[in-house]
């Protein structure tokens, strides 16, 4: 089972949400309060039924929000980025060499958000 970990920076608060094998799937932008940072994992709870938008080919089609964009980094390496209904950005993921594996992080937010307790580190 997936697990939100709040981490406290230097300037803030963020989240990551980690795999059943502590991988980190996504991350947040850094929150200026832990109840903003709370807001952004629920957004992301509500957030993650949206489809997918590959950014990747010509010719792609705009999702309504929420949704997942895929996209290529400056690395060349795909990223996704979750957007909510207000089109806020509420998780980015890391670099991923093939598409496939950018598609099988999407599909682990999608399994682990809705279901995935809050802890602090």
């Amino acid at each position: 089972m997936g697990k939100f970990v709040v981490i406290k920076t230097a300037t803030g608060f963020k989240f990551d949400l980690k795999a059943g094998n502590g991988e980190v799937i996504a991350t947040s932008e850094v929150y200026t309060t832990e109840s903003a940072c709370r807001n952004g994992i629920e957004s992301v709870r509500t957030s993650c039924v949206g489809g997918v938008e590959d950014q990747t080919v010509e010719g792609y089609e705009v999702l309504k929000h929420p949704k997942f964009e895929v996209y290529n980094d400056k690395a060349g390496e795909f990223r996704f980025r979750l957007k909510a209904r207000n089109g806020e950005i509420v998780a980015t993921s890391e670099g991923y060499k093939t598409k496939a594996s950018c598609l099988n992080g999407i599909e682990s937010v999608k399994k682990n958000a809705p279901e995935a307790e809050v802890v602090e580190e």
